[in-house]
Parts: structure tokens; C-alpha cells; sequence
């Protein structure tokens, strides 16, 4: 299984490299057609391959590490080229896997325009390059690997956003290129923090060590460093205000795998680095990670609120960027208990968010697609959308996703927030639990805000303003090519809400192997 897991980082990198050569033909809409097609069968293999590992992982241990590849790759530094997977990490490789394919399924139809784009090409290679960062990631076991990975993603993010994007979209890359190179910056710095004083940078071996030959100001230190760059991409309040430019003005695939996948990179980082690595810094910085978690679940929720009542002129994906911060607060907070029930919530919400609200932008792109905009009092005013008279399997795939991340039990949105406020209900020993309970009194409200708005979402939307009824004019439903990139999170989102232990079964053995020094 090893090879398979090479396989996964390998194949998207040589097609990168492919839509360099000149291969496609000279004629430019040949050449642009056959370089989309390129990006499904790429991503597609890597989807099955994806597959092929989670069929041949052993479940029976998903706390161990398999598919192993360890070999020395810089000895003078102590890195290594170290890959793996386990219960933690499996899933996000997985669904990592699927949005690209489904993007890339979505791209091959809908490729992004404006002015000045360059060609397809130049949209694969940056989109599988993208696809490269992202799945090494979750993959890497060793320090520097981590952060280089982490990077990878930045330069095809960045140019995603500033060349394929709309309305200001070179401040909102410029802004998002900024934020995140800095928080890299200064988690490197932990890194080296780390290895210069255990003397190896191996995710392993540091996670088996637990902090030992580490001192508790080393720890603090690291740990505050790491943390700091990891919640800019989390994105954890007050570091979130680059994610709603970013989301307003990416394309509808660049929003999805934006929220879908490089949000989970930080929390994976959290979960994967800091609770085995620096557990002493970590349990002393806990408190304000779950402060910081609980104010960002209510301030995200209390800004789409602002965002969704009529006359404030709300853009319906910058609403659900800012929606993103709350539910990425839960995450947060789940892991700031320090308890295997809150770390495994924080694993499943990772997962939940990512389905949900892939299929959220998904189905943002549509309508603004169809309409021209994505302005909320345009779209439920007298020429707005309506969607359930006009185009109702849109409307009933919206309505469904707003439900799903408002956290509607027997969907898969139910059970993260449950679990993470589960785990601050009762924190590891040594957490002040009065605070905690402060924490999941306060993500308790914000659940409730979370309803408020996403119901009032629907209701313009899909319904339109009942003082201004929008003609039911034929307009495009459900085309082929969004049904078959859809359909896939919608019937996860649902198989997720009922059957838990999917998810649980594989992250739990895990989770407490890291708590307890794995």
C-alpha cells in the first residue's frame, strides 16, 4: 500500500508537468478541451487510488501507521522522507480526492472566465498542483515535509483566486497570499523550535516521545508558534478576515476546495503535531484556544445574521464563508478539550464542513451562474431567484445543504458539534471546566444563531419575498454535469448523519494513541 500512497502524490504532479509540454495540439480550444479532460482523468485515478487505500488500509488497527514509506532524504537537517496514514488521516485524503475529482468533472463544463484569463492548461497544472499540496499534507510525517507541503498550496490558491476569480479578486489573493505566508512563517519557526531541540524533525517519533527531552518553556513556545500559524489557515477568529474576501471572489471551484480542504489543513496540523509533540504547551494554551473557538462560533454566526436580513445588500457566499468560521469554531473548540470525545467531534465536523459546505458553494456558483449575482436582497426580490418555483431541485439541494450545516440530526453536521461540545462539557483534567462550559454554553447559542440565519437564507432564496412574488419563469435546473458533481456530498452528508461509526470507528483509536503519547 505504500506504492499506492506514493502513487497518490505522484500522479497528479506528473500531470501538472504535462500541461507544460506541448501535447495538446495547436489548435487552442482542441488544446484547452483536451487538458480539461486531462484534469477528470488525473484527479478520477487519484479518487480510485484514494479507494484502493482506504479498502486496503487495516481497520482493525487505525491507530497504526500504514502504507510507511521512511527514508532518509536531507541527513545534515534530520529529515526524512516519511509517509503514512492512519484513522486520522485517512478520511481527509479521501474526501480531498473526491472534491477535486468532482471540481474537476465541474471545471471540464464550466471552466471559470474573466478578463485576461490564460488557458485551461494553465488552470490544470495549477489545479493538480494544488491537488499535490493538499493530499501531501495529510501524508507527511516529518516536520519540514509538513510545512513544504503546506506551502505548495499557496502559489496555485493564490493565482486560482487572482486570475479565475471575480469582483476584487487581486486584493482578496493578495490578502490571502499575506495572511498565510506569515502564519507558515512563524509555524516554521516552532518547527525548528522542535527539531533543533529533540534533534529530528519525525512526526513519529517526536509523537512517541510526547514531549520528552522537551522543557515546559520549549513547549510553551513551540506550541504558540505552531498554533498561531496553523489558526490563520483554520481560520480561527480574530486571524479569519482574509477567508470572506477570498471566498467572495474565488471561483465556485476555488471556493469549494478552499473550504473543503485547505481549512482542514490547519486543524489537521492542530490535531496531528500539537496534542502528541507539545502536550504540556498545548494543555497550557488550551483555554484560549477554546476562548478564541467559542467567540469566533458566535461572531460568525452573528455576521450572516447581518449579512442575511433584508436591505444589507449580503452576498450569499460571503455569507457562508463567514459561516465557515463558526462552524470551523466547533472544531477548534473540540480540540481544546483535549479529550478523545471532543478531538473525534473535531475530526467528524472536519469532515461534515467539508461535504457540506462544498456542496454549499457548489450550489452558490449555480445560482449566481444563473442569475448574475450572488446579492441576497437580488435574489429574493421580484426579479430574484425562487428557486422552488423556478428551478426546485436547486432550491431542494440548497435547502437541504442549509440544514445539514445548521446541524439537523440524521445529517452529518449533527454530530461533530455535538461531540465538541460534548468535550468541553467535561475537559482533561487540569482544564479549568468552568471555563469550558462557558465555551459550550456559548457554541450552544451560536448552534442556535446558526439556525436563524441559514433558515432565513432559504426562505429568501427559495422562496423569494412574499410582498414581491418572483414570476415563475422557466429557468435552468439541475444540469447533468452539476448533478453528477454533486450528488456524491449530498448522499455522503446523509450517509455521514446515519451512520457515524464510519468515521468514528476509524479516528477514535487513533485520537487516543496521539492523546496518550502514540
Amino acid at each position: 500500500m505504500n506504492a499506492v500512497l506514493i502513487a497518490l502524490l505522484v500522479l497528479p504532479l506528473l500531470g501538472a508537468a504535462l500541461t507544460l509540454a506541448p501535447v495538446f495540439g495547436p489548435d487552442r480550444a482542441v488544446a484547452g478541451r483536451r487538458a480539461l479532460r486531462l484534469n477528470s482523468v488525473v484527479t478520477g485515478a487519484v479518487l480510485l487510488l484514494s479507494v484502493a487505500l482506504a479498502a486496503g488500509f487495516d481497520h482493525g488497527s487505525p491507530a497504526r501507521m500504514q502504507a510507511t514509506t521512511d527514508l532518509s532524504w536531507i541527513p545534515a537537517l534530520h529529515v526524512r522522507f516519511h509517509l503514512g496514514v492512519d484513522g486520522v488521516s485517512l478520511p481527509l485524503i479521501v474526501l480531498t480526492a473526491l472534491l477535486t475529482f468532482l471540481c474537476a468533472l465541474y471545471s471540464e463544463k464550466r471552466l471559470p472566465d474573466g478578463e485576461n484569463v490564460p488557458s485551461p492548461q494553465a488552470f490544470v497544472g495549477l489545479f493538480l498542483l494544488l491537488e499535490v499540496g493538499m493530499l501531501a499534507t495529510f501524508a507527511v510525517l516529518d516536520l519540514i515535509l509538513f510545512f513544504l507541503s503546506f506551502e505548495i498550496v499557496l502559489i496555485p490558491m493564490y493565482f486560482l483566486i487572482a486570475r479565475w476569480g471575480s469582483g476584487a479578486k487581486t486584493p482578496a489573493a493578495n490578502r490571502f497570499i499575506l495572511y498565510t505566508l506569515l502564519g507558515s512563517a512563524v509555524m516554521l519557526l516552532g518547527f525548528l523550535l522542535i527539531g533543533s531541540k529533540a534533534g529530528t524533525f519525525d512526526m513519529q517519533a517526536l509523537a512517541a516521545g510526547h514531549g520528552n527531552g522537551l522543557s515546559h518553556t520549549t513547549q510553551v513556545v513551540a506550541a504558540l508558534a505552531i498554533m498561531v500559524g496553523l489558526a490563520v489557515k483554520a481560520p480561527a477568529w480574530p486571524l479569519h478576515s482574509w477567508l470572506p474576501d477570498a471566498h467572495t471572489a474565488a471561483p465556485t471551484v476555488g471556493s469549494v476546495l478552499l473550504a473543503g480542504v485547505l481549512l482542514k489543513m490547519g486543524t489537521y496540523g492542530l490535531v496531528r503535531v500539537l496534542l502528541p509533540v507539545v502536550p504540556d504547551g498545548t494543555a497550557t494554551l488550551a483555554p484560549y484556544l477554546g476562548a478564541f473557538a467559542a467567540v469566533g462560533i458566535v461572531y460568525g454566526s452573528l455576521a450572516c445574521l447581518a449579512l442575511a436580513r433584508p436591505g444589507a445588500k449580503g452576498d450569499l457566499k460571503r455569507l457562508i464563508a463567514y459561516s465557515s468560521v463558526g462552524h470551523m469554531g466547533f472544531v477548534l473548540l473540540g480540540i481544546a478539550s483535549l479529550t478523545p470525545v471532543g478531538v473525534n467531534g473535531a475530526l467528524f465536523a472536519n469532515i461534515a464542513h467539508g461535504l457540506i459546505t462544498g456542496l454549499l458553494f457548489f450550489l452558490v456558483g449555480a445560482v449566481k451562474d444563473r442569475y448574475g449575482t450572488a446579492d441576497l436582497d437580488t435574489l429574493s426580490g421580484a426579479t430574484g431567484a425562487a428557486l422552488y418555483g423556478r428551478a426546485p431541485r436547486i432550491g431542494a439541494l440548497l435547502a437541504f445543504a442549509a440544514v445539514a450545516s445548521l446541524g439537523l440530526p440524521g445529517l452529518a453536521g449533527f454530530w461533530g458539534e455535538l461531540l465538541a461540545m460534548f468535550g468541553a462539557f467535561d475537559p482533561a483534567a487540569g482544564l479549568s471546566r468552568p471555563a469550558f462550559v462557558t465555551y459550550m454554553a456559548l457554541a450552544g447559542l451560536g448552534t442556535l444563531l446558526t439556525a436563524g440565519y441559514l433558515l432565513i437564507v432559504v426562505k429568501r432564496v427559495c422562496m423569494g419575498d412574499p410582498e414581491q412574488p418572483a414570476p415563475v419563469a422557466e429557468v435552468a435546473d439541475l444540469r447533468p454535469y452539476e448533478a453528477v458533481s454533486w450528488t456524491p456530498l449530498a448522499a455522503l452528508t446523509l450517509v455521514a448523519g446515519l451512520w457515524p461509526a464510519l468515521l468514528l470507528g476509524l479516528s477514535d483509536p487513533a485520537v487516543k494513541h496521539l492523546l496518550g503519547g502514540g
